[in-house]
């Protein structure tokens, strides 16, 4: 009996490091959103022992693409066939959840974007990583000052009885504001709706501005699970907001369907090294070279004590061994 074919995809960003397997039809098999907390290598060698064990049957993995944040160390830990960028990776997974989709919401734990399409080619998009307000950790720490659990937070939004203007511009900002409302007397449910519409008008003032945004429009990340910003972001835009199924982890998704296609293209073997390489021993060290002015720091990998790779020279000359990992880019 021929094996089953599988494709999976890894994200790994500040937050959080996703994991997804797709099939011949790409269709989602599993799926893993974990905590990064801070060690991505522990989190990526974690991620693939808990879907090994998941996975059943006689199957082979044919292709593993890698995105985010960390796409460069996921590349070299598993042997990844293709290394894309967050933006290309959301882009695909939401073309194919939604066909047809012109705008792309995405809120990540430490960051947001905004992208749009225009036949099925992104025309423009655009990215903040300075602030954190508005993004998933912000929102956690105000869930747990308030003693709230994060995914009860957004639904006191909907319970709120009055409009509450919060100052959303600056997370420091934004929390002081929140607490002078709470001292004045406002509810809890006033203060998070008003917090919720906050973090919508920042976002559409920052990154959408001067963008025409167009429906179908399709919000993604791990944010999306929050209806109290999704709820904003409907009254902003005053049109129908699409959550995907597989919202939070929409750019391992992408991930996977970008390694099926590329390795539908001929007869192509893969790098992956297999799940058994969440067994070796991963640490990273860093080194500044003082060859020239730039002053470079050079990320080097080890595994089992060897250095499988290295990068952040800008001459090239410490990344050959990261080179000679096909794909890596």
């Amino acid at each position: 009996m021929e094996k089953i074919s599988y494709y999976l995809g890894i994200d790994v960003g500040s937050v959080s490091t996703n994991l997804v397997v797709i099939d011949e039809n790409e269709k989602v098999v599993e799926k893993l959103y974990i905590r990064t907390g801070g060690r991505p290598i522990q989190a990526i060698r974690n991620g693939l022992s808990t879907i090994s064990k998941r996975l059943r049957g006689d199957y082979k993995v044919k292709g593993v693409g890698a995105t985010g944040s960390g796409r460069q160390l996921a590349s070299v830990i598993v042997g990844a066939d293709v290394v894309k960028n967050e933006i290309t990776s959301h882009a695909v997974a939401a073309q194919k959840a939604v066909p047809g989709v012109r705008t792309i919401l995405e809120i990540g734990g430490q960051d947001s974007k905004i992208i749009l399409l225009k036949n099925g080619v992104i025309s423009d998009f655009a990215m903040n990583t300075v602030c954190a307000a508005g993004t998933g950790s912000f929102l956690d720490r105000q869930a747990s000052r308030l003693e709230i659990p994060i995914e009860k937070f957004g639904a006191f939004a909907l319970k709120a009885s009055s409009s509450v203007r919060i100052a959303g511009r600056c997370a420091v900002f934004a929390e002081s504001d929140m607490i002078h409302k709470q001292q004045t007397g406002h509810s809890i449910p006033d203060i998070i709706n008003g917090l919720c519409e906050a973090l919508v008008r920042n976002y559409l003032n920052n990154l959408a501005k001067g963008k025409k945004i167009e429906a179908p429009i399709v919000f993604q990340g791990g944010v999306a699970a929050n209806v109290g910003i999704v709820a904003a972001f409907q009254k902003a835009l005053e049109t129908e907001i699409i959550i995907p199924a597989y919202h939070d982890v929409m750019g391992a998704f992408g991930a996977a369907l970008i390694a099926k296609e590329k390795m539908s293209q001929g007869s192509m073997i893969t790098n992956f090294y297999g799940f058994e390489s969440a067994n070796n021993d991963y640490n990273a060290k860093s080194l500044e070279c003082q060859d020239c002015s730039n002053l470079c720091e050079v990320i080097e990998i080890y595994s089992n004590g060897e250095v499988i790779a290295r990068w952040g020279d800008r001459c090239g000359k410490w990344s050959v061994i990261e080179r000679e990992s096909e794909g890596v880019s």
